[in-house]
């Protein structure tokens, strides 16, 4: 049985590039050098024929460690919620008080790259916020 070596995670939305440059925000990731023979990435796309410029764009942890984020351009916009959403981990071991201001201070620094706070969920220990990203697509601080 082969065993999974790497994992991409894809997005659907309406403007590829600028979910993915949110995302490359949120995450600390980088977009990747564009295409052999092109100078920069609107070279590259400028090349593309009409339907096909700005179709997808894509972004990737600098370490490697983390899953390369692949965005792509979809006719139809978001209606339900998400069947698969990302928990983003900036409050990993703390609890209470703690957890929260860890929280509240990155929901703080999203919703000035064009997040959205939906709601907070706290039970006085344990706590994640859960948010949208800039086309809607819901993820949550953990």
């Amino acid at each position: 049985m082969a065993s999974v070596r790497q994992v991409q995670v894809t997005f659907d939305c309406a403007d590829p590039e600028r979910v993915a440059r949110f995302w490359c925000e949120v995450l600390g990731y980088v977009v990747p050098p564009p295409p052999e023979g092109f100078d920069t990435w609107d070279d590259y796309h400028r090349s593309r024929p009409a339907e096909d410029r700005g179709a997808w764009f894509a972004c990737s942890d600098p370490t490697g460690a983390g899953p390369r984020l692949y965005f792509q351009r979809v006719p139809e916009g978001k209606v339900v919620k998400n069947r698969v959403h990302l928990d983003v981990r900036v409050g990993t071991g703390l609890v209470g008080e703690e957890r929260l201001a860890v929280l509240e201070a990155e929901c703080t620094r999203l919703l000035a790259l064009g997040a959205v706070r939906e709601r907070l969920l706290y039970d006085g220990n344990d706590a994640c916020i859960v948010m949208q990203d800039v086309e809607g697509n819901e993820f949550c601080l953990d």
